[in-house]
């Protein structure tokens, strides 16, 4: 039996290095270099949160709120922090598929919520239904 797995990760970004992680999150770019993107199905795609600004534009705007403070940080010091959850697809595809992989990242994104102490403090989440993992899985799509 083919064994599954999840890995969650965590990469923080200085201010200068949060466009890059928008424009891909965001599906911004013209093109992906890497090949892991398929850009047909980015209508698949969904957010569970979406910034109506920039990133830094959402970010900046805690900052003046009070919600949270960059007192003491140097200017290049990370700012946001990405968290990146990676499930195989395989294993959607045993579960149920999309609808699966929607709950699932739904019930995700509610954790994260609670892990970061509130939905203030997300700028952005979004399932991405048209990248491929090659670390986790042989990608074959979701059939919707």
């Amino acid at each position: 039996m083919k064994k599954h797995y999840s890995v969650v990760r965590n990469k923080a970004y200085s201010r200068e290095k949060v466009g890059n992680i928008e424009r891909h999150n965001e599906r911004k770019n013209q093109h992906y270099d890497n090949g892991d993107v398929d850009l047909s199905r980015s209508n698949y795609n969904i957010h569970f949160k979406d910034c109506q600004v920039s990133y830094l534009q959402q970010f900046d705007k805690l900052v003046e709120s009070g919600i949270i403070s960059t007192r003491g940080l140097k200017p290049t010091a990370n700012i946001i922090d990405e968290l990146v959850y990676d499930v195989n697809s395989e294993y959607f595809e045993k579960k149920g598929g999309y609808d699966y992989a929607k709950s699932f990242f739904e019930e995700a994104y509610k954790q994260a919520v609670r892990e970061v102490g509130g939905e203030e403090f997300i700028l952005s989440a979004v399932m991405h239904a048209d990248e491929k993992n090659k670390a986790l899985s042989v990608f074959r799509g979701w059939n919707k």
